[in-house]
C-alpha cells in the first residue's frame, strides 16, 4: 500500500492537468471539458483532497460544468462578494472578496 501523501498528491497533478485539458478543449469540444471536470471532481472525491480555491471557481457547483467568463459564465461584484452565474443553469454561486477577509481575520487576531 502506497504512503497516503503521495496519492493525494498524484491525484492533485492528475486534478490540475485535467482542469488544463478542460480549459484548452473547451472552445471546441464544451461537452468533452464538463467531462474533464467530471472525472478530476470523482478523482479528487475518490481520494478525499480538496480542490485549491482556482479549481473551485473554474466549475458550476450545481451542474458541473466548466465554466468559462463570457461564454457560459458571467462574473460580477457585489456586497462585498464575487458572483458567478452559470449561464447553462442560471443558477448563482457567491465567493467573498479575500482581500477583504484577510484584513477581517487579521483584524481579529490583533484584538
Amino acid at each position: 500500500m502506497r504512503n497516503k501523501k503521495i496519492i493525494k498528491r498524484e491525484a492533485k497533478k492528475k486534478v490540475e492537468e485535467l482542469f488544463f485539458h478542460a480549459e484548452s478543449v473547451f472552445s471546441s469540444d464544451k461537452t468533452l471539458a464538463n467531462r474533464y471536470v467530471n472525472i478530476a471532481r470523482k478523482i479528487a472525491m475518490k481520494v478525499n483532497l480538496r480542490l485549491p480555491s482556482k479549481l473551485k471557481r473554474k466549475f458550476c457547483k450545481h451542474c458541473y460544468s466548466f465554466l468559462m467568463p463570457g461564454f457560459n459564465c458571467r462574473i460580477r461584484t457585489r456586497d462585498n462578494k464575487v458572483v458567478y452565474y452559470c449561464l447553462e443553469c442560471k443558477k448563482f454561486m457567491r465567493f467573498p472578496f479575500l482581500r477583504e477577509k484577510k484584513l477581517r481575520k487579521s483584524s481579529k487576531l490583533n484584538t
